[in-house]
């Protein structure tokens, strides 16, 4: 039998090696998880069936895995560890191990797998977003491109920073924006319908300053803006790699003196804590980011109590004697 493109070379049987494949392809058909995801659920499920090989010797089967112990998962986490995984990232693969788990408990007989369904993956501490600050976003926003580029690719640098910082979008929901998106995007109180992760849509407000600069580069962009076309260009006209922005970012970081945490994702990071610091509702706040949970989205509040907590260290009067 040839080997599957997404699982050939793993020491297991054929009937799981088949099995892991047709889950793969469920998970495509499903259009919730970008290819990306994908192949991070096949590496992670394929990591832990080779441990399980070399653990026992020989190939692993369906049987294998239903014997599959609870000390057998511990050896796993253990050697994971000590190969130098996260924390974070040995959470995610035993998330897709689980699901692969129950995946083929609906398919086959008697196959329960107790011990990977009831596994407690190590504790991990979220790292909180490092958004800028106000002053910051702003300039940011206003002074992005390179002064020695060309008019339209300053305005153009400047609109996709604006929309990050303005309408929380993700640099790849701004570059996936296309020529149809033209007239919203230039008309301050419309909405735009931005297609997020696993293929999600919402509707994100087109504040006037975005609305503004997005026209300033529209007038000024020197490529015809068909419906079809992607609305941001490169410099030969093709789409806009992000990399192109990312760099932007890093030029006008130095000038500014800000970390280097302050990348196009921090703008995102800090529409949604201006907005709470503003007294911004948490739901609302959920569907403008499209995160699918609430417990992403409560991050920032951690954000919020941080500076504040920072605020009161630095400004009140029993805090300071405290020191």
């Amino acid at each position: 039998m040839t080997d599957h493109p997404r699982t050939g070379g793993l020491a297991i049987s054929p009937a799981l090696r088949d099995a892991l494949s047709l889950w793969l392809d469920h998970l495509s058909s499903l259009n919730e998880a970008s290819p990306h995801t994908i192949e991070a659920y096949r590496s992670d499920v394929a990591t832990f069936l080779d441990f399980l090989a070399r653990h026992h010797g020989g190939a692993a089967g369906i049987q294998q895995l239903r014997d599959v112990t609870t000390r057998d998962m511990r050896a796993w986490m253990a050697a994971s560890r000590a190969d130098g995984r996260g924390a974070r990232s040995l959470a995610r693969a035993l998330s897709a191990l689980k699901s692969f788990a129950r995946w083929l408990a609906e398919r086959e007989d008697d196959f329960e797998a107790t011990a990977i369904l009831s596994a407690r993956a190590p504790r991990h501490q979220r790292a909180l977003p490092r958004p800028l600050d106000e002053d910051a976003a702003r300039t940011v926003t206003e002074s992005i491109s390179d002064e020695k580029a060309e008019a339209w690719i300053r305005a153009r640098d400047v609109a996709v920073a604006t929309l990050l910082y303005g309408g929380g979008l993700r640099i790849s929901e701004a570059l996936g924006l296309t020529g149809r998106d033209a007239d919203i995007a230039t008309t301050g109180g419309g909405s735009l319908l931005i297609l997020g992760k696993g293929g999600k849509e919402r509707m994100v407000p087109v504040i006037p300053a975005a609305a503004q600069a997005v026209s300033a580069y529209l007038r000024l962009c020197p490529w015809p803006m068909e419906p079809d076309s992607p609305l941001f260009r490169g410099l030969r006209g093709g789409p806009l790699n992000p990399r192109m922005i990312t760099r932007a970012m890093e030029t006008v970081r130095h000038l500014l003196g800000l970390p280097a945490t302050a990348t196009p994702h921090a703008l995102r990071h800090s529409f949604a804590t201006h907005l709470l610091s503003a007294g911004g509702d948490l739901r609302a706040i959920q569907e403008l980011l499209g995160h699918a949970n609430l417990s992403t989205t409560q991050i920032y509040t951690g954000v919020d109590t941080a500076r504040l907590m920072e605020v009161y260290r630095t400004a009140h009067p029993r805090a300071k004697t405290a020191q």
